[in-house]
Order: C-alpha cells, then sequence, then structure tokens
C-alpha cells in the first residue's frame, strides 16, 4: 500500500489533492471509509482535538486500526488542529501518521518555535507535521476566530525553512464552519501564487473549506433544524484549488457533519416510531459515504489513486 509520504509527492506531481475528513463516531469514519472504498481513494481521517475527547485515544486507536483492516485502502489517521505539544505528542505516540500543529495564533515566532519543537519529537518516530501560518475566520469545534489574518508569503518561507514542518496550512480567504461568507466569495488567488512562488516544493494545505451543500442545508432545515444563511466554498472553486495549485490536502468536517446530521433528522421525522438506533445511523453512514465519494471523484480528483 502506498505511504502518505508517497502522496505528499504525488498529489502535487499529478493535480489532485487528499480529502481530509473529520469523523466524530463510529458511523462517520466508516462512511468516510465507505465513500473512498466506492471511488478508490486516500485519505486522510482526521481528529479535532473535540473529537479526541469526546471518543478517547483508545476508542480513536482501535476504530483506526480496525478501519485499515476492513475497508484495505490507503487512509492516515491525522490530528487536526492540536493547540499544544502535548496534545501533539500524544497523537505521535499512540501511533497517528500525521498531526497539525496549530499555533497560528501565537506571534511569529512563538509559532514557529512550537512548531520546531512538535517537528523535532514528531520526525524521530517517523511522523509528519503540518504547521499553520495566518488565521482563518469562523467558528468549528476548537477553532474561534472573529477575522482573517492572510498568510504572508515572504513569512511563510522563513517559517517553512526554520521548522522543517512537511506541509503548512495557508489563510487565503476560506472560513471554518457553516457561514463562509457574506455575499461574493473571497479566495484569494493572488495571494496563493505568491505563497507558491516562495515554497514551490512545499504541500498547501486548505482550511475551512467545505462547500456546505445545499441540499443538505435544506434537508436540516425541512425536518427541524435551523441554519438559514450557511454556505461555502464553491465546488468549481475547490476543483481549481485542487488541479491548478499546489494544494495537496483539502479539509472537510462541516459537510461530514451536515450529511449526517441532516439524514438522521429525516429519518427520525419519517419514522417516528423507529427506537433502534442502527436504522437512523445506516443511512447517516450511507449518506456520508454518498458524498465522500462525490468529493473525490468530482472535486478532488483523487479517484483510482490507490
Amino acid at each position: 500500500m502506498k505511504s502518505l509520504k508517497y502522496y505528499y509527492r504525488d498529489c502535487l506531481k499529478n493535480g489532485y489533492v487528499l480529502g481530509a475528513y473529520n469523523f466524530n463516531n463510529l458511523e462517520t469514519l466508516k462512511g468516510i471509509c465507505l465513500g473512498c472504498q466506492r471511488s478508490k481513494s486516500p485519505a486522510f481521517v482526521s481528529v479535532s482535538e473535540g473529537a479526541f475527547s469526546y471518543m478517547g485515544e483508545e476508542f480513536i486507536k482501535n476504530l483506526f486500526e480496525s478501519a485499515k483492516k476492513e475497508y484495505k485502502i490507503p487512509i492516515f489517521l491525522h490530528l487536526d488542529h492540536g493547540k499544544s505539544f502535548e496534545i501533539c505528542k500524544k497523537a505521535v505516540d499512540i501511533g497517528f501518521d500525521s498531526v497539525m500543529i496549530d499555533a497560528s495564533a501565537l506571534p511569529f515566532e512563538e509559532n514557529m518555535k512550537l512548531t520546531k519543537k512538535v517537528v523535532t519529537y514528531a520526525h524521530k518516530k517517523d511522523v509528519v507535521v503540518e504547521a499553520e501560518l495566518g488565521i482563518l475566520s469562523g467558528v468549528e469545534d476548537t477553532v474561534d476566530a472573529n477575522s482573517d489574518i492572510y498568510t504572508n508569503p515572504q513569512k511563510a518561507k522563513e517559517f517553512v525553512e526554520k521548522t522543517g514542518c512537511d506541509s503548512l496550512a495557508v489563510s487565503i480567504g476560506t472560513s471554518h464552519g457553516a457561514y463562509k461568507y457574506k455575499g461574493k466569495q473571497k479566495i484569494h488567488f493572488d495571494v496563493l501564487e505568491k505563497i507558491e512562488k516562495e515554497i514551490p516544493n512545499v504541500p498547501l494545505v486548505l482550511h475551512g473549506a467545505s462547500s456546505v451543500p445545499q441540499e443538505y442545508v435544506q434537508m436540516i432545515n425541512t425536518y427541524g433544524g435551523n441554519l438559514q444563511g450557511a454556505n461555502g466554498t464553491a465546488e468549481a472553486t475547490l476543483k481549481k484549488l485542487a488541479t491548478k495549485h499546489h494544494i495537496f490536502k483539502i479539509n472537510t468536517d462541516t459537510d461530514i457533519r451536515l450529511a449526517y446530521i441532516g439524514s438522521l433528522r429525516k429519518y427520525l421525522k419519517e419514522n417516528p416510531a423507529v427506537f433502534d438506533p442502527r436504522k437512523p445511523n445506516g443511512t447517516a453512514l450511507e449518506e456520508v459515504a454518498k458524498l465522500v465519494e462525490h468529493k473525490n471523484k468530482k472535486v478532488f480528483m483523487c479517484e483510482n489513486k490507490i
């Protein structure tokens, strides 16, 4: 089976990206893996600090190992938005393939210092490290920021050279959560192109890039929810970023939640006598798989890359 380091190189060479899909329970993990199996796609399966606390390290480790055996596809366990050395160390020690140290809220020098500390520890155990420079607005799990601070291209070059991080999450106008834009979308391709010019061989990561499919927003609202005005990044834009730029990983968390919760709400509303959780959860699992298969085939262009 191909390694994660293989995909670091091959994505940039051949114009596709790996989806990084967040999971919070058994059903979302199985749905992600089933979608990847159907599209024959590699992927990151990501755990945020919040999900880490919710599930616990032993459940995460064993769920992931079971998923690898069952689905027989290249999936890589990733810590999303680790805020401290301690949480990154814990993830490395229990067998994560990749960790993200997100010290982007710290001053530049402190961000570099903490990132370098994580890189030094993780590389000793052959674990790759994603760092972040710049800040994305929006709210999602433990991430909460009121405004964007775009990545400085010159600072990005210095940052990567001094920390030795394997990939860099950049801020170019995407936003966390289900409410990404007020009015016109504002992806700054000019900022991205300057970053790529400064660090042409560094794989870049895009956070806050869920497309917030309107069919799921409508489904949630129809069956008792309230997501008025929720919107996301257009899939055509994501496809352009995936195929024409140095992006190698695009994070998808909100869309997974929308597919899962929308399906649950619909099933429970239409089947009020059901009290067996396997039935609505099975339907939601299938909806997640459908979403992931679509993303891999039509947006991330990583079909048949295993």
